[in-house]
């Protein structure tokens, strides 16, 4: 007969609102082996991330139309959502180091960021899809009998700006600092997975270097693409707006350095965990979610490579 100190009894939350019915979750005294589902207490970070896209949304209108109070109102949605990001995660965080989540709530987290970087591979799949197109489809269409007529003096070769754009540039050759980005991001992977496996065999030091090793080269990755972009619009003249070749390029290159950042971004919020002492072999899928998309991160950038700066 279990007692009210037993840490596997249910424990009612909350009553919902016009009904006897009560939920149930794991007590904070649960290791995570209780058959049921957490359930958190109701919680106000979603009111708070509403407010913060009205208040971008409503700014960002303004701005467009030239109002003065634009830019403001877009400052404080963004300063609105970070203060919902920080308190929402650390929320989870709080919840995660009180061992409420069990093996059915680590489950619907793996689903969760599974899904999350699916829809990231659809995402990049569609730019590529398009740079195929362009490619494979388009350009060769605008050198056919046809075209000709129109544009007489075009050449249907790749790369190329279009045929009514006659501004000279010169692309972006892969020897150099994609070259050297690529080795910077392969080897970040594995740093990172040093540092994973340091972590499962409960070597805090170890985890500790490597990760931050992997952070820094994150960060060294986005440097030198900054200097590539700097260089590419005052010595090659290559420009978001120099035709389809540099769209393609500054929009797949743009995205993936995005996608960089926050992967950054997200392992430096997992060192400072670590240093806070948190995760142990057992418990540590916060950290595994962020891998799995640095390793994503990765894997664009190797297709990057092959497809926009080598062929």
């Amino acid at each position: 007969m279990p007692t009210s100190h037993d840490p596997h009894v249910e424990r009612p939350l909350a009553a919902f609102a016009g009904s006897n019915e009560r939920v149930f979750a794991l007590s904070p005294a649960d290791t995570g082996s209780g058959p049921y589902y957490f359930v958190p207490q109701p919680s106000y970070w979603p009111l708070v991330g509403s407010a913060a896209l009205f208040l971008l949304g409503l700014g960002a209108a303004l701005w467009m139309n030239s109002v003065a109070a634009g830019p403001w109102l877009v400052a404080a949605g963004f300063a609105v959502l970070l203060v919902m990001l920080f308190g929402w995660f650390g929320a989870v965080i709080g919840e995660s180091e009180a061992r409420r989540y069990n093996t059915r709530v680590d489950a619907s987290f793996r689903w969760s960021m599974s899904w999350f970087i699916f829809s990231e591979v659809m995402f990049f799949f569609a730019f590529f899809g398009a740079l195929f197109y362009i490619r494979q489809l388009s350009v060769p269409g605008l050198g056919d009998l046809m075209s000709k007529l129109v544009w007489p003096d075009y050449t249907a070769s790749w790369p190329t700006n279009g045929p009514y754009i006659n501004e000279q540039f010169t692309p972006m050759g892969a020897i150099g600092i994609p070259l050297l980005n690529t080795i910077i991001l392969v080897t970040s992977g594995f740093t990172l997975t040093v540092a994973h496996h340091a972590l499962i065999a409960g070597h805090r030091g170890t985890l500790k270097l490597w990760l931050f090793l992997t952070i820094a080269l994150g960060f060294t990755f986005l440097g030198f693409q900054g200097y590539e972009y700097f260089h590419a619009y005052h010595a090659l003249n290559l420009k978001l707006s120099t035709g389809v070749y540099g769209s393609t390029f500054f929009m797949l290159t743009g995205f993936h350095g995005f996608h960089v950042t926050l992967g950054a971004i997200m392992l430096a919020v997992m060192l400072a965990r670590v240093l806070k002492g948190h995760f142990d072999r057992q418990h540590h899928f916060a950290f595994e979610a962020a891998a799995w998309y640095w390793h994503f991160v990765d894997v664009v950038w190797l297709l990057l490579f092959v497809l926009v700066y080598w062929l």
